[in-house]
């Protein structure tokens, strides 16, 4: 039985006869309706809910015709409801927003939905009129969530919304598609999220469903995107002779495009779920006959694996920026790459719409934007440069071909690149010449192995100085290519990996697991310094962990409380994508970490100190943070697929957090266990585990050892060992 079924319906405001005789039917997961703006999709979204009267056709949800009931009888049978421009009560509370319509006894709780956006947490006692406009959509979505419902209605969930909300969003809709207890009709003009989230995408022309289709071939097929919902052109130019011509042409496209299905998305373990329907249909891939050319613009993907291309076999060097300032300097580093015997391309980011010279020239690149290339190319600089920052980051994913990377410019040039370089996998090797490389460069390199080189003199024109460091530059990321196609295995690399967070207070206790572990595995040890845990969540997504102990969470103590080492919201989120066992720990959450004592903040003053040494002053945390790190902790728990053991050691979580040294505190730790313990949806398969050690003690890690050999048993000996 299908979740939606309509059919025939029709709808007028007066005499416009706004949806006419409109069939549509999701039989489960997610469907996505696209169109351009006035077609009917908010008429047909306000009349499932019963906002506005049908005057003919039937709504049948699981069976049972709706067609005639009102808003809040449409509710109670199960239908949820994010209306486009969220429409909150500006005097109440986050809180009181989201405890109004809390149910008992359903999967949603005011909790879960905390966990799943922690920034509503961060802001409960804000009213709605407070709240910026991703944390009112937040706010919208948890709302409707709240009733637990059936099927959620989605109203242009990411309209308006920043880039990294509109991530989040998706990765919501996508995580509710795989788990299967909501069903979700998501209306959306973002079509880079409606082809994500959904296996099938409905297109609305006229207050009509024009067809249901493939939404990996809507994806790729541009003239049909541009006919059909005017992506990428003004709409005086789109005529219905072009619309029939697209729909043809996407006619042709499906008796050519082959479907490849991946049994297993990600690599299978003896936990590893039945992977749902939906999710083989989203991972699937296209394959067609068109070849992968620099001279029209063509991207197609390779079929190797982005992350071997460069070991053993040639791939590209890319020399990537903006061409129209950077024309001299760029052609130059590659000039010196081409000597190397390297094949070279250049990667045209310019925004100025000037004809370019180079191999991938701008608009090939801006059409990978999720709104075409018209998003690009704005006419105003600051929006022109976003959107190709973001239409390069998505061009860069999508390349299996790279041997290495290379980009020069100021920090307008860097900042350009560098999210691009960033999505590509570790050990690609990546350079950029900045003249930002001597400052703080963390918002450049984040989580990956980009290699910055200062640029001593600015980096505009070839003049002495120039010449020498562009030169050093790109001969550096040559030689990096070179090495790296040319390095033979080593004895050892077979090893299973295991990724282990650490940080100096929880030294002993990852020694000895590593002791015990080394001969069979790989152990990768992160230093949980806030991009430590960003850069081993990066390697887990790249496929590059088979396993990890996360035993110190301490970057969420800064991300509470304000520290210089703190996680961000995504914290976690890797392992929850993985659906892989997941151990982890309270590691080091009694401290917060500052710099010198003079950099921490006045409100701090008076709380518990503790000099690590004269750059790094760490403060005990409170019962009050510890709560909150607890229910921050749970709520990304709850959302972990693979089996979870999460450790509570009351003997202390750290050095400094044990019976007459600086930092114990059982009052502390006790809100900590307790927060978990009432967030966390305990089940056979997710545990919290309470033991009487501290962290350090070597029961403790024998403990950690043994619960790892329970979920990934004794592995191979790696060759030659």
């Amino acid at each position: 039985m299908s979740i939606l079924e309509i059919r025939d319906l029709n709808v007028f405001y007066g005499q416009s006869h706004a949806l006419q005789g409109v069939d549509l039917i999701l039989g489960g997961g997610v469907l996505s309706v696209v169109g351009r703006n006035g077609m009917g999709k908010t008429t047909l979204c306000k009349a499932i809910m019963g906002l506005v009267p049908v005057a003919g056709g039937s709504i049948a949800f699981a069976g049972q015709d709706i067609g005639g009931l009102g808003p809040s009888e449409t509710a109670r049978m199960g239908i949820g409801y994010v209306p486009q421009g969220r429409r909150l009560w500006p005097s109440l509370t986050v809180d009181e927003h989201l405890k109004l319509v809390a149910r008992k006894g359903g999967p949603w709780t005011v909790e879960r939905v905390y966990g799943v956006f922690p920034r509503l947490a961060e802001r409960k006692t804000n009213g709605g009129a407070q709240l910026s406009g991703g944390e009112q959509q937040m706010l919208a979505i948890g709302r409707a969530l709240l009733l637990n419902p059936r099927l959620l209605v989605m109203d242009e969930p990411t309209e308006g919304l920043a880039p990294v909300i509109v991530n989040q969003v998706t990765e919501m809709l996508i995580r509710l598609g795989q788990e299967g207890d909501i069903d979700v009709l998501v209306i959306e003009q973002n079509i880079g999220v409606a082809c994500s989230v959904a296996s099938e995408v409905a297109i609305m022309v006229n207050g009509q469903i024009n067809r249901v289709m493939d939404s990996s071939i809507l994806a790729s097929d541009r003239d049909l995107q541009q006919a059909l919902l005017g992506v990428g052109r003004h709409a005086h130019d789109e005529t219905d002779q072009e619309t029939q011509q697209a729909l043809q042409q996407s006619e042709q496209t499906r008796q050519t495009v082959s479907r490849i299905y991946i049994s297993n998305p990600v690599a299978p373990t003896r936990w590893t779920q039945p992977v749902p329907v939906q999710v083989l249909e989203r991972e699937a891939r296209t394959a067609t006959d068109v070849g992968s050319t620099s001279d029209t613009g063509t991207v197609v993907p390779f079929s190797t694996e982005q992350s071997d291309v460069g070991k053993g076999g040639r791939g590209i060097v890319y020399i990537c920026g903006t061409l129209d300032t950077k024309s001299k300097e760029l052609t130059y580093m590659a000039d010196v790459v081409r000597s190397m015997g390297l094949p070279v391309q250049m990667v045209d980011l310019s925004t100025s719409g000037k004809p370019s010279h180079a191999d991938v020239p701008p608009h090939v690149v801006a059409s990978a934007h999720p709104r075409g290339a018209s998003a690009v190319f704005t006419g105003d600089r600051g929006t022109a440069v976003a959107g190709m920052t973001q239409a390069f980051e998505r061009w860069m994913i999508n390349r299996s071909d790279v041997a290495g990377v290379l980009a020069a410019g100021g920090s307008g040039g860097t900042a350009l690149v560098a999210p691009a370089f960033r999505v590509l996998p570790v050990g690609v090797p990546k350079l950029i010449v900045s003249t930002v490389a001597s400052g703080n460069t963390e918002q450049y390199v984040g989580p990956s192995d980009i290699t910055m080189m200062y640029s001593v003199a600015d980096v505009q024109g070839i003049n002495t100085i120039t010449r020498d460091v562009l030169a050093n530059g790109a001969s550096a990321l040559g030689g990096m290519v070179q090495a790296r196609q040319q390095r033979k295995p080593v004895i050892g690399d077979d090893k299973p990996t295991v990724g282990i967070t650490m940080f100096g207070v929880t030294t002993p206790c990852v020694q000895m697991i590593t002791k015990e572990l080394e001969d069979t595995y790989d152990c990768l040890v992160f230093h949980a310094t806030g991009v430590g845990g960003r850069s081993m969540e990066k390697l887990m997504d790249s496929g590059k962990l088979s396993a990890i102990l996360d035993l110190t969470t301490t970057e969420v103590c800064d991300l509470v409380a304000g520290g210089v080492f703190a996680a961000d919201e995504t914290r976690f989120d890797a392992s929850i994508r993985a659906g892989l066992p997941y151990i982890g720990a309270c590691g080091a959450l009694d401290m917060v970490n500052f710099n010198a004592p003079d950099t921490v903040p006045e409100r701090y003053k008076g709380r518990l100190f503790y000099e690590h040494n004269p750059q790094i002053t760490l403060m005990r945390t409170t019962p009050e943070e510890n709560a909150e790190m607890g229910r921050f902790i749970g709520g990304k728990l709850n959302q972990m697929t693979g089996p979870v053991r999460f450790f509570l050691p009351e003997g202390g979580v750290s050095l400094l957090d044990a019976p007459d040294m600086a930092f114990w505190n059982p009052e502390a730790n006790r809100a900590l266990f307790q927060a978990l313990e009432q967030t966390v949806n305990a089940t056979a398969n997710r545990q919290l585990v309470r033991v009487p050690h501290n962290i350090n003690d070597p029961e403790f890690a024998d403990l950690i050892v043994r619960t790892f050999r329970s979920f990934h048993g004794q592995p191979r000996q790696a060759k030659g060992a």
